[in-house]
């Protein structure tokens, strides 16, 4: 099925306005969902409640307002919302170009796709093309169902994505925990640089890696429908949350364990009396039941 835009926009790019088109760049429709029945295996429906009367209210005969004090509301008619909405704009303001890697990822919202609309080709494709050059991105702002929105047009090799941000005051800040920075020696460090090695990939490919937790649940469905019970797997086995190791002799089993051999580390005075460390918890993997053929994919109920 072709993708659908949900919404035309104008991408100002200087003296340059490209008209283009919004897309969702994420599916969210695969995931597994459960539907509420009742007990009679039908389903339910939600309805609202008046809370001063106890009657059931239809859709069609509410009302929207804002809450400026406690159970005090301003009421808004349809045609004034309509106003409010369309007092929006439809421009995305370029204000800066920016360095590809100074947005912190921690500040990305959800992402969309742009394409050019009629006539937007050429100067889409001269934007692309300038931003690759330059490795840098557009930094823009746009405003949509009542709130300004911080962008970053990032340019691909395909197309261009529409990355959201959040605002500052959106994002926590890791100086609230008040982490504790214990020093690690040397010989730790080195050790520990060596496991980052041994793992190392040039890059991350989305397609080497799957849902195990939704293929196990649509087995559990498959098998559900074939009429067998759903039994829980085995208790996961824990290690002792108290126990203490030696941190120098868990980072040399972690590389024999990858298939490298450590480098010999000559045991220092400051690594023979370093700290003892807590073994983070560590879980045995459940026996998982013998696979069941999958039912056929017009009997899955995945909604």
């Amino acid at each position: 099925m072709p993708a659908r835009s949900i919404a035309s926009l104008s991408l100002s790019f200087g003296l340059v306005t490209i008209p283009v088109k919004l897309y969702s760049a994420t599916d969210s429709g695969a995931d597994v969902r459960f539907n509420m029945l009742a007990p009679d295996g039908s389903r339910v429906k939600q309805q609202y409640i008046a809370e001063s009367t106890g009657e059931v209210i239809e859709r069609s005969s509410m009302k929207k307002g804002y809450e400026f004090e406690k159970d005090k509301f301003v009421v808004f008619t349809a045609d004034e919302l309509k106003a409010l909405e369309d007092g929006a704009s439809h421009v995305v303001e370029i204000v800066a170009f920016i360095p590809e890697k100074s947005v912190d990822p921690i500040y990305y919202d959800k992402a969309y796709f742009i394409a050019p609309d009629k006539r937007g080709g050429k100067p889409y494709s001269l934007l692309q093309q300038a931003l690759l050059e330059s490795h840098r991105c557009a930094l823009a702002k746009w405003a949509s169902k009542g709130k300004t929105h911080i962008v970053v047009v990032r340019p691909t090799d395909e197309g261009l994505v529409f990355q959201q941000l959040l605002f500052a005051d959106e994002v926590r800040s890791l100086a609230d925990l008040h982490i504790e920075h214990v020093p690690v020696s040397d010989a730790e460090l080195k050790l520990a640089l060596q496991i980052i090695e041994q793992g190392a990939q040039d890059s991350y490919d989305p397609a080497a890696y799957e849902d195990e937790e939704k293929k196990r649940i649509l087995a559990a469905i498959d098998q559900k429908i074939e009429g067998k019970q759903i039994v829980s797997s085995e208790p996961v086995e824990q290690a002792p949350s108290g126990q203490v190791i030696d941190l120098m002799e868990a980072l040399r089993a972690s590389l024999t364990r990858g298939g490298a051999k450590p480098k010999t580390v000559r045991k220092s005075k400051e690594t023979a009396e370093a700290a003892p460390t807590i073994l983070p918890r560590t879980r045995k993997p459940a026996q998982r039941a013998e696979k069941v053929p999958a039912a056929p994919a017009k009997v899955r109920a995945r909604k």
